[in-house]
């Protein structure tokens, strides 16, 4: 996919997810009570933002996340404001999360920055110019303010999933003089789940979008970019997959996974169909060689559901950019 058809396709999407919404806001107001629609919405919209500035901190504290200094990891400062500056944008805090998975992720608020972390898995697992193509990517997520675009349009699907379930309920519980309505509420009510599980899968769908994005970002700021990246998404995602086989759990490290640049939850999968395209040689031939693997409607249909591409579609997207 090109860079001009991608970011169309990303502005169709968007522009998909408020319309729809808007026009099922726009239903809602007409038929029902204004003032206690308008008040759950002020109350998602408020409770999202509230998450959204204090975000950092949680992540900071579940990951054992810390902000490291240039002495300590010189190649990373180095890496980091070289990088900035050719995206175009100021460097962000340089953070590092001390948990075995090899991944990274770029997140912050206004009350705390932007900042970039790395795990510690990363380092150990990845060479230091795929470790740069990683930054690129997540400088990416930055650059195109992609917290920001993904808190906004996860506002929409929280609002109307609220909203279908009040009116079930209300329907549900409703005064015995208000039941000549309780029909229609719990029809609206349906109508709103329904409408929150296709905007989810909107939603996903703009998140895996913008993934590609940050790919393509990271290929055009850092030399040989496409290969590096290429490179380092097989060894996280073969490193983690081997890695869940030995842990019990990775629900603690799956919480924010949106944010990381490869999907914990689907390591397993990923390397399966790694496997299964006879990715295991070495550099150039590796990257080539996953083009025969055809994606089935199996792989189709979970990918539906995540918020990552599947790997082999991502990696071939990479090697379009070498």
């Amino acid at each position: 996919m090109s860079g001009l058809k991608l970011k169309a396709t990303m502005f169709a999407t968007l522009a998909a997810i408020i319309g729809l919404s808007t026009l099922f806001f726009t239903i809602i107001l007409s038929l029902m009570d204004a003032f206690n629609i308008y008040s759950l919405a002020l109350f998602v919209v408020f409770f999202n933002v509230l998450q959204w500035l204090f975000a950092p901190y949680l992540i900071d504290a579940m990951y054992s996340v810390r902000r490291v200094s240039r002495s300590e990891a010189p190649e990373l400062y180095e890496a980091v404001e070289r990088l900035s500056r050719k995206s175009g944008i100021k460097p962000p805090q340089i953070m590092i999360a001390r948990i075995p998975i090899p991944n990274a992720f770029a997140y912050g608020s206004p009350l705390t920055g932007n900042r970039v972390a790395v795990t510690t898995g990363l380092l150990n697992t990845l060479d230091m110019d795929e470790v740069e193509a990683v930054l690129g990517h997540e400088l990416g997520h930055l650059k195109h303010r992609d917290v920001q675009v993904m808190m906004f349009v996860s506002i929409l699907p929280a609002l109307l999933y609220y909203i279908g379930y009040s009116l079930m309920w209300s329907s549900a519980f409703g005064r015995r003089d208000e039941r000549g309505n309780a029909s229609a509420l719990a029809l609206i009510g349906f109508l709103s789940i329904i409408l929150y599980w296709v905007l989810t899968l909107f939603t996903l769908y703009l998140s895996r979008l913008r993934e590609y994005y940050a790919d393509r970002h990271s290929a055009s700021i850092v030399e040989d970019g496409a290969r590096k990246l290429s490179m380092g998404l097989i060894k996280i995602v073969e490193s983690t997959g081997r890695m869940r086989k030995r842990l019990t759990s990775l629900s603690h490290v799956s919480s924010f996974r949106m944010l990381f640049i490869c999907d914990p939850e689907s390591s397993e999968r990923d390397l399966r169909d790694l496997y299964m395209a006879s990715m295991w040689r070495g550099d150039r031939e590796i990257i080539e060689r996953y083009t025969r693997r055809r994606l089935t409607l199996a792989d189709q249909i979970a990918e539906l559901f995540s918020t990552h591409p599947n790997i082999i579609k991502r990696l071939r997207a990479l090697q379009e950019l070498m």
